[in-house]
């Protein structure tokens, strides 16, 4: 009978010390799941904001030739303004 009662409250301390540990795992993943709802939630309008900048600044990447064409033309306004005499 004293066997019993040392089983059952060995059952009792090992079924304690589960919940505990489950509770501590729930506490700590509860914060994380959390963040990363947020996260997602965010994601869609931080693609869509990187996006339109893509599009916002696509044109960019012709820049050099419009510099190149602008330094082309400023070098043919001076060639110019020398055969002027200016």
């Amino acid at each position: 009978m004293n066997l019993l009662a040392a089983t059952d409250s060995g059952f009792a301390i090992g079924y304690t010390i589960g919940i505990v540990v489950v509770l501590v795992v729930v506490a700590l993943v509860v914060p994380i799941l959390v963040l990363a709802k947020k996260i997602g939630d965010d994601a869609s309008g931080i693609n869509d904001g990187l996006a339109a900048a893509a599009t916002n600044t696509a044109s960019l990447k012709e820049l050099t030739t419009t510099i190149d064409s602008a330094e082309r033309i400023t070098a043919g306004l001076e060639r110019g303004r020398k055969r002027l005499g200016g």
